[in-house]
């Protein structure tokens, strides 16, 4: 019966193996998970896809073949009421969910089975069946001051108690960028060069261990060392422009300081010039000027700006140019001497990649540094950012 739908996932690009398709059917087979929707969707995405940057394309293959209400499997039982009620209720204050009650709770799902056994096709407008842009309690896009939203878009009306075919999960795919619950996939990209070591180190617990059990003989056993000691010094843009973008760049200062056991970090304002700073409430009187930051931390240091490079031209190329003040050299002289310091860089740009081309000082930038040296503030990006810098240059 799931044949299909194996195939339906390797038509959507899904790297889904045979084994992990047969490790499915046993776990049906045994009973693993519950039979309704939800519970296969969650055993299901845990047995076939391994990688959390395919979520998305899950998702979105995952609706697509088990759309529609009729064709999900197990709707001949009892709908989950219990999960029903607590998803409907979950935001619904202790007053709205006595007043939701009182209208019936119990006949709206009744009616909602009948509707689903007695109809045969699709409706627009009307009053009863399952459709789009009436009044009927149940479809979407229309008017009911309480019903079921199945399919499609809310009207904004905002009156259903519950939502079917809804999707609950969060998207995690290599364009979004890194958010509260995919911090972990930054996490271990960043880890990938984080991690250095030797090969092997002498498990001297385990061999003890072994040796006892061998009744004296003796039985080496070794592990993987692995030590934290790569080291980066990290430039963010903050103020102006960068606001929009606090979200993610907290949560990526949080995952570096969380990964680099040697992180060095400051902060600049659109571009970096002579000096810059690591409070922004004192940057005006607790400033680090960057000659000192060039002569403090050896070229071995992976350099990383954090920026939307977003600006006017004249605040790279012009003396003086600077925002807040006169500054005596331009802002690509400085950008030129730490790139000749730590031939090992990259930029992570939080604006999208196809609005590059149409900022001027974005193109600049990229000059100065490397076409090929800014990337994306996401997944995919940091990914190949990470890559190019594990480079031995």
């Amino acid at each position: 019966m799931l044949i299909p739908f194996f195939l339906h996932l390797r038509k959507h690009k899904l790297p889904v193996s045979t084994k992990e398709f047969l490790t499915l059917l046993d776990g049906l087979r045994l009973r693993v998970c519950g039979h309704s929707i939800d519970d296969f969707y969650a055993f299901s995405r845990t047995c076939l896809i391994k990688d959390e940057s395919h979520y998305d394309r899950f998702d979105q293959a995952f609706g697509s073949y088990f759309k529609g209400i009729t064709e999900i499997p197990g709707l001949d039982v009892d709908l989950p009421e219990d999960w029903l009620k607590a998803l409907s209720t979950r935001h619904l204050s202790a007053e709205e969910k006595a007043a939701l009650e009182k209208l019936g709770w119990d006949s709206l799902m009744e009616e909602f089975r009948k509707r689903l056994e007695e109809q045969k096709g699709r409706h627009q407008g009307g009053s009863k069946w399952v459709g789009t842009g009436g009044s009927s309690p149940f479809g979407n896009a229309g008017y009911h001051p309480e019903g079921i939203r199945v399919g499609g878009e809310s009207a904004g009306n905002r009156t259903a108690v519950k939502v079917w075919e809804k999707r609950e999960f969060r998207n995690l795919d290599d364009s979004v960028e890194i958010g509260t619950r995919n911090i972990k996939v930054a996490l271990r990209r960043l880890r990938r060069f984080a991690r250095e070591g030797a090969v092997e180190e002498l498990d001297l617990d385990g061999t003890i261990s072994a040796t006892a059990r061998n009744a004296g003989w003796l039985d080496l056993h070794m592990r993987p060392e692995r030590h934290n000691a790569v080291k980066v010094l990290m430039f963010f843009d903050i103020g102006g422009s960068m606001d929009d973008h606090i979200k993610v760049c907290e949560e990526l200062f949080s995952a570096s300081r969380t990964e680099f056991k040697h992180l060095e970090y400051f902060y600049f304002h659109n571009c970096v010039y002579d000096h810059v700073w690591r409070d922004a409430y004192r940057r005006h009187s607790e400033r680090t000027p960057t000659l000192d930051v060039i002569h403090t931390y050896g070229p071995d240091y992976k350099l990383i700006f954090v920026g939307d490079a977003t600006m006017s031209p004249y605040e790279i190329l012009q003396p003086g140019g600077a925002i807040e003040y006169m500054n005596d050299e331009p802002g690509a002289d400085w950008l030129r001497r730490l790139l000749d310091t730590y031939p090992s860089a990259a930029w992570l740009n939080p604006e999208p990649e196809r609005l590059w081309e149409y900022r001027q000082s974005i193109r600049i930038i990229r000059d100065i540094i490397g076409q090929e040296r800014m990337y994306p503030l996401t997944l995919d990006g940091l990914g190949r950012a990470i890559s190019a810098l594990s480079k031995k240059r």
